[in-house]
């Protein structure tokens, strides 16, 4: 941890920023008083790999589709839902087809 005063994080932001990124907590000071922490985000990262992603993907809960329509639809209500043979991708490849 790092003490730095309001005027050197003003002037110096970016670099106070960069060491925060890099794991380093600053503690801010005004007229002598600590009056702010300044740390990293504890769970951020930037990416997630392949292989923790496909390990997630497989314990994953299977989804039952007809099931969520039914919760979908008494949540939502089924009158104005689209018909399954109106695929609004289709309509608009009629369309171009239609212009072209």
């Amino acid at each position: 941890m790092k003490t730095i005063t309001q005027r050197e994080l003003a002037a110096r932001s970016k670099a106070v920023l960069d060491d925060v990124e890099a794991g380093e907590t600053y503690h801010i000071t005004r007229n002598g008083t600590e009056i702010a922490e300044v740390r990293p985000l504890t769970t951020r990262r930037r990416f997630v790999p392949v292989e923790e992603m496909q390990r997630k993907w497989r314990t994953a809960p299977r989804v039952d589709s007809a099931r969520m329509r039914a919760e979908s639809d008494a949540f939502f209500g089924s009158e104005e839902r689209i018909a399954e043979s109106d695929d609004p991708w289709e309509r608009s490849r009629d369309q171009g087809r239609a212009h072209g």
